[in-house]
């Protein structure tokens, strides 16, 4: 029997905890920087809401496309090993970069943090799942355990981080969230005897090749990596490129999948997997729609808890960016109980259907929107909302998020045949760089601007920001409304996946 199979003391192998402490403190470097970024580039920067918000949403999408060629490098080149190691550098560097403490210093920094996380986050999970055979019953909870740290380390950040960036200075905040990427890195990298069971984490064959001089082709991709942050560079300048960049994606991706689909029907002799790659670019427009929405968290949200939230709690108050914790805090409470929920409701037969869920997921993304209106009931003289008003609206996006997001990459896995499961599932990530690179256009509709240039007044702040959140609450609505009604069809050409 192999060590990747024998149980440890908590019934998992035991480079579990390694890996799920070194994704911790890499969450802890993302949220850290992401709880800050906003703030940090109306406040210090001096950016208007609009640019600030576009910047945000190209760096947020780039950071959630990157895996999708990181993944592929260590798969063909790399191993799981090294890549997640020059991911953790790189984004340490890309943290300690932005204590520049100017524009130039930002773009570079999060262009080497975009690279990085592309990395990281792409081959950290495959790890986890390759410390478990394939029919291992604990495969499940050992993912589990590990989202919990994903968790943990978001949570950490928008406390700790949100805290001492907005308190003592921003840069303080970014350092801190450096410091807590090199704990990442010496972590994992401490404790690589105890993961060493799994699979796939040297470097290939193909990567000791020489291709350049004396030079193989990891260092040659080592130093391309280090390359790519000036294009990163001009990619979150001129963002308005990844308009055509991630709509071609797109479409080569659907194109790609429809036919992959087609071709596995022609060979199996079935018609089948053309119609479940066409509901799979379905679900991953209406994942596009949740989380574009969902993601003004960051942006706009953070914002308007700046302006025109009363965030005093006996007598403190707390920083805007601190609000963000209100996610991942819930995701910690309530995700055991909704795993528990579904085995629960799948037992008696009263488990909703995947596109039930993302619409369930979806009005309670809309009904959180609308509370904003009945924190409008309550607005004090300096035309602030109480802090109850963000409790509730990301208590019910939390929920939301919880009826879609621990289902998506389990049913990309179900509905793809295996031979194309890793450009559907790099489709399925390039659906949440789309969304991200959405929510920030959709952020650029608020602000502390008018129309004509400008700056409003408290009272017409608070209304713009409640009519757009409103807006939004009812056509995510109407969304939902539909997904319902197509509800059977989506069925239909899923042919049993559930």
């Amino acid at each position: 029997m192999s060590n990747s199979t024998q149980p440890v003391k908590t019934g998992h192998p035991e480079g579990l905890m390694t890996l799920f402490f070194s994704e911790m403190w890499e969450r802890f470097c993302y949220y850290g920087m992401r709880t800050l970024l906003t703030l940090y580039l109306v406040k210090s920067l001096m950016k208007g809401d609009a640019e600030a918000s576009l910047l945000y949403g190209a760096y947020t999408g780039l950071v959630y496309a990157a895996p999708i060629l990181g993944g592929r490098l260590a798969d063909n080149f790399l191993g799981y090993k090294y890549a997640v190691l020059l991911g953790a550098l790189m984004m340490a560097v890309g943290e300690f970069l932005i204590l520049g403490g100017n524009e130039t210093f930002l773009l570079i920094g999060m262009g080497a943090l975009i690279i990085g996380n592309g990395y990281f986050k792409a081959n950290i999970s495959t790890i986890v799942g390759k410390l478990y055979d394939d029919d291992d019953p604990r495969r499940d909870s050992g993912f589990t355990i590990f989202y919990i740290g994903i968790n943990l380390g978001a949570l950490f950040a928008t406390t700790i981080v949100a805290y001492v960036g907005e308190t003592y200075g921003f840069n303080y905040g970014f350092g801190l969230a450096g410091l807590g990427m090199l704990a990442g890195f010496f972590i994992f990298w401490s404790g690589r005897k105890k993961y060493s069971a799994a699979e796939g984490l040297e470097i290939t064959e193909k990567g000791k090749q020489k291709v350049f001089g004396p030079l193989n082709m990891v260092q040659v991709i080592t130093i391309g990596s280090f390359l790519l942050i000036p294009l990163c560079y001009v990619l979150l300048m001129q963002n308005q490129i990844l308009d055509y960049i991630l709509l071609g994606l797109f479409a080569y991706v659907a194109y790609s999948l429809i036919a992959a689909g087609s071709k596995a029907d022609k060979v199996q002799g079935v018609k089948v997997w053309k119609d479940r790659m066409i509901a799979l670019i379905i679900f991953m427009v209406i994942n596009i729609t949740f989380w574009a929405c969902f993601e003004q968290a960051g942006t706009s949200l953070t914002l308007f808890a700046d302006r025109n939230v009363n965030r005093e709690i006996l007598g403190w108050i707390m920083p805007a960016s601190m609000t963000q914790f209100f996610n991942p805090f819930f995701i910690i409470v309530f995700g055991s109980i909704f795993s528990v929920m579904w085995v629960k409701l799948s037992k008696i037969g009263k488990n909703p259907s995947i596109p039930l869920k993302f619409a369930f997921g979806i009005i309670q993304l809309a009904a959180g929107f609308l509370i904003t209106q009945v924190g409008m009931m309550f607005v004090n003289e300096a035309f602030q909302v109480p802090l109850l008003t963000l409790f509730f609206l990301y208590l019910l996006h939390t929920t939301g998020e919880l009826f879609l997001s621990p289902i998506g990459l389990s049913m990309v896995t179900k509905l793809s045949p295996k031979n194309i499961a890793a450009t559907a599932m790099g489709g399925w990530f390039l659906s949440f760089a789309i969304a991200n690179y959405v929510g920030g256009k959709i952020a650029t509709l608020t602000g502390g601007h008018g129309d004509d240039g400008a700056v409003l007044t408290g009272a017409e702040g608070l209304d713009k920001y409640i009519s757009v959140f409103s807006n939004l609450g009812f056509v995510l609505l109407g969304i939902a409304v539909l997904i319902i009604i197509g509800a059977k069809p989506l069925n239909k050409l899923m042919h049993g996946v559930k």
